[in-house]
């Protein structure tokens, strides 16, 4: 549910970009923000989510080189590869191009485009990653395993005591229902950080199923959680405003 009515939020987002500055391109910069979890962490990956990729051929290529010179161990997304299935065959060729094992969960929009997962199970895994629908994996050498979360419910968790475990899910507002489940961190995008961000005001609108955590890092009940400002926009608010699109480094 939006926070305003779409109406005052175009009028605010003119103000806005009149008063402040000018909204960002698709293809403006890329900011690359820091999770440090341990003091002694025994792994280094990246969290990204919601590229909706449809033509952003640029973008997508900065999205690309930025997380491959970052060297991480492994790459976590967290839903909304695309919006049209049109877009699909170029948006998973850019994955390949990740130097990285990427695992991903779907998102909303990636139901609702209509394309069979076996496409995004095959580009997944051949990064050496995986497509984790409902399935987690574990990183032995990182003392790691991932649980994949979709709109079917929680996956068996595999890992003993000695294991950290990292929920990959697409809505943050699920952290809050949980319940006695415990997480060393948890990886949500869907809010897009609101893609407009009002200075002292925060996002102007917000989707639902994002509830309080529209970008950030927060304390839950079953654990810390870091939601993504994502790469992309919707295709009906192709814009962004004091919103950069994102890509995270985590150490854990």
């Amino acid at each position: 549910m939006s926070k305003i009515s779409r109406r005052k939020f175009l009028g605010l987002s003119a103000l806005a970009a009149a008063g402040v500055g000018t909204p960002l391109a698709l293809a403006g910069r890329l900011r690359v923000t820091k999770l440090k979890l341990s003091a002694h962490p025994k792994s280094r990956f990246v969290h990204f989510s919601d590229w909706h990729y449809s033509d952003d051929a640029s973008l997508a290529a900065e999205v690309v080189e930025t997380i491959n010179k970052l060297r991480p161990d492994f790459v976590c997304f967290t839903g909304d590869l695309v919006e049209d299935k049109t877009f699909l065959g170029d948006a998973l060729n850019f994955i390949r191009q990740i130097k990285a094992p990427v695992y991903g969960v779907p998102g909303n929009h990636d139901y609702y485009c209509g394309a069979p997962f076996s496409n995004f199970e095959a580009a997944f895994a051949a990064t050496g990653g995986g497509w984790l629908t409902n399935r987690s994996v574990l990183l032995p050498q990182y003392h790691l395993e991932l649980i994949g979360m979709d709109r079917n419910g929680f996956p068996e968790i595999k890992s003993g005591s000695d294991s950290r475990r990292v929920l990959l899910m697409h809505y943050p507002v699920i952290a809050d229902s949980l319940g006695d489940r415990h997480y060393d961190l948890i990886l949500a995008g869907h809010s897009h950080a609101g893609q407009v961000r009002i200075p002292f005001y925060g996002p102007v609108m917000l989707p639902s199923g994002v509830g309080q955590y529209d970008y950030g890092r927060f304390t839950t009940q079953s654990g810390i959680l870091h939601v993504s400002a994502g790469i992309g926009t919707l295709s009906s608010l192709p814009l962004r405003f004091n919103c950069p699109p994102e890509v995270t480094v985590v150490t854990i």
